[in-house]
């Protein structure tokens, strides 16, 4: 069954990514993909009272999709309403896999949803919450993203022999690293939104004084060790990405994209207001298609070796 008509729909950037991914992984990482995003989008149906989607949280966890399907009609956006009406197609489709494909789709997923269901429960909508410490930080995002660059290396693994002669624990390391950083990116961009709708992911005392846009100095400390801390994780997945070998060129753009989308971001997001719930961060189109053609420079080489100097630039 072909879901890459659904994929580009639900995620055009990742499709990007997704396309170019050799064929021996395409099929079990884009239906990964899709399982986690309809988990994503039912913890996100603010429609539904919150015990009922965690209710639905966890019977996915157990495999069962069969009763998400009754949120599709609510759905604002087309893509989401088609995912969750066809939910039971991917269903199927992982059936039809090789054993060890479906037990690492099913450990991601497990993971993943286990990541909402605790934003759920965290953030139960009542004033204005904040994660504890970095810790707490630091296993949200693995939760939710770290497993995901674990999961690739997996499934890279069993599939490529290139990957394969790879240090295995070295590459789950930078993996989870790399999934990390990019996730810690997005709350970092959405940090004015987050709070309206009473969610501080990034440990603050008090966080409801952050709802005031112009207490920006009172926050540009702790903010800017956040973007370093971003940083530090994409520079873990550059190390990923210049350890697998130029022969798997495909993999290697896989990789590089979603890393020099990150650290435009980082770049932009110094010089904003985080606080402006009015200034959404985003990296323009024609930058995307600069970075696109720039990569096919260094993905089959160890010719070119970038830099992180897009992240550092701007504010510091």
């Amino acid at each position: 069954m072909d879901l890459s008509g659904l994929l580009h729909d639900v995620s055009r950037s990742f499709y990007l990514s997704l396309r170019v991914l050799p064929a021996e992984v395409r099929p079990q990482v884009g239906l990964a993909y899709l399982l986690a995003r309809a988990s994503d989008t039912v913890a996100d149906t603010k429609a539904v009272p919150r015990e009922r989607r965690l209710e639905l949280l966890a019977r996915m966890r157990k495999g069962d999709f069969a009763s998400v399907r009754e949120l599709a009609t609510g759905q604002a956006l087309s893509a989401e309403r088609t995912l969750l009406e066809r939910l039971d197609d991917c269903a199927r489709e992982k059936e039809r896999l090789a054993p060890r494909d479906r037990e690492l789709i099913d450990a991601l997923l497990d993971t993943i949803v286990s990541g909402q269901i605790f934003d759920l429960e965290r953030f139960p909508g009542k004033g204005v919450e904040t994660l504890k410490d970095a810790a707490e930080l630091d296993r949200y995002t693995y939760l939710v993203a770290g497993c995901v660059g674990e999961f690739w290396t997996r499934m890279c693994a069993l599939h490529l022999p290139a990957f394969a002669a790879l240090d295995q624990e070295e590459m789950i390391r930078l993996g989870v690293r790399f999934g990390k950083g990019l996730q810690l990116v997005n709350v970092l961009r959405d940090v004015a939104a987050d709070l309206r709708i009473g969610r501080c992911y990034l440990p603050f005392p008090d966080p409801e004084r952050l709802l005031d846009s112009a207490r920006r100095d009172l926050f540009a400390p702790e903010y800017a060790r956040w973007l370093d801390a971003a940083l530090e994780h994409l520079d873990s997945g550059w190390r990923y990405t210049l350890s697998i070998p130029p022969s798997l060129r495909r993999v290697r753009l896989a990789c590089v994209w979603p890393i020099w989308i990150g650290l435009e971001t980082i770049a932009l997001l110094r010089r904003a207001n985080p606080l402006d719930p009015a200034q959404r961060v985003m990296v323009r189109q024609g930058r995307v298609y600069l970075f696109l053609a720039e990569s096919a420079l260094f993905a089959g080489s160890d010719a070119v070796r970038p830099s992180t100097r897009r992240g550092r630039r701007a504010g510091r």
